[in-house]
């Protein structure tokens, strides 16, 4: 079975400066970061504030849980930190 996101669900830490959202992979749940820095290179103008972020995250997701899967694909584990060279 392929890495799905059923759960829309995000986080932004502001600490980690990352997004954090999650992918199943059958009962295996998959805990992905993604730095804030890629989500800049999105939208540059934006700014990286949470409600920024949380935006830029929602308007980039399909092409971002694109990227985790292929991530994922490579070499499975619970925890993956996606950054902008990721894309």
């Amino acid at each position: 079975m392929p890495l799905q996101f059923p759960n829309t669900s995000r986080v932004f830490d502001p600490v980690r400066r990352s997004v954090t959202f999650w992918g199943h992979d059958s009962a295996f749940e998959v805990a992905f970061h993604l730095d804030a820095d890629a989500l800049n290179r999105f939208s540059p103008q934006s700014g990286q504030d949470e409600a920024a972020s949380l935006r830029t995250f929602d308007t980039n997701r399909l092409r971002i849980e694109c990227v985790a899967s292929g991530v994922y694909a490579r070499r499975r584990q619970n925890f993956y930190r996606l950054s902008a060279s990721d894309f």
